[in-house]
């Protein structure tokens, strides 16, 4: 893992290849029935390893607040979803940190990440912030969590490592 700032900044086309890329994808996936099913995780975590906490922190809080910004539905849920996504980045440059980028890294990264944003966002939020009962927020989370583990585990078996090893790991990716 390369910490940096002058490899972070070196690194922006890379960021921007993988923000891209996925919200394309998210504007799309509604239109196409694959709602709750992103490629985020799997390009924020082959960011967190390759770049560290601070950039995969800031790479996945950016990812959720500006897709909010861009469809027009910014508001309080954006920060506490840009927030936990962030966390999520920091804490993958951690589980990196003396682990290989392959595919069952990062499936188990995934997993974890996956299971922390859905409790966080899904179960947590609704009943402390917004007076949803509890056991509304638990049960309603099932079905959302199934669907959103297998579009991570897809996205992180197939995406993340081809992403990490063919831009990440890619020096012509970077601003010279």
């Amino acid at each position: 893992m390369k910490n940096n700032i002058v490899h972070s900044l070196a690194g922006l086309p890379k960021y921007a290849a993988g923000f891209v890329g996925t919200l394309i994808f998210r504007l799309l996936s509604p239109f196409l029935g694959l709602w709750n099913v992103s490629p985020l995780m799997a390009t924020e975590l082959a960011g967190s390893k390759a770049y560290g906490p601070w950039v995969g922190g800031l790479y996945g809080a950016l990812s959720i607040a500006l897709l909010d910004v861009i469809v027009g539905k910014a508001g309080s849920w954006t920060i506490i979803t840009a927030l936990t996504y962030g966390a999520v980045g920091v804490w993958g440059a951690f589980f990196f940190k003396s682990r290989s980028a392959s595919v069952r890294n990062f499936v188990l990264a995934s997993v974890i990440g996956t299971l922390f944003f859905d409790l966080v966002t899904g179960v947590l939020m609704g009943p402390l912030f917004y007076g949803q009962p509890w056991v509304e927020a638990i049960v309603g989370q099932i079905p959302f969590t199934l669907r959103h583990l297998a579009g991570n585990i897809f996205f992180a078996s197939v995406l993340a490592p081809w992403f990490y090893r063919k831009i990440m790991e890619n020096p012509k990716w970077e601003l010279t």
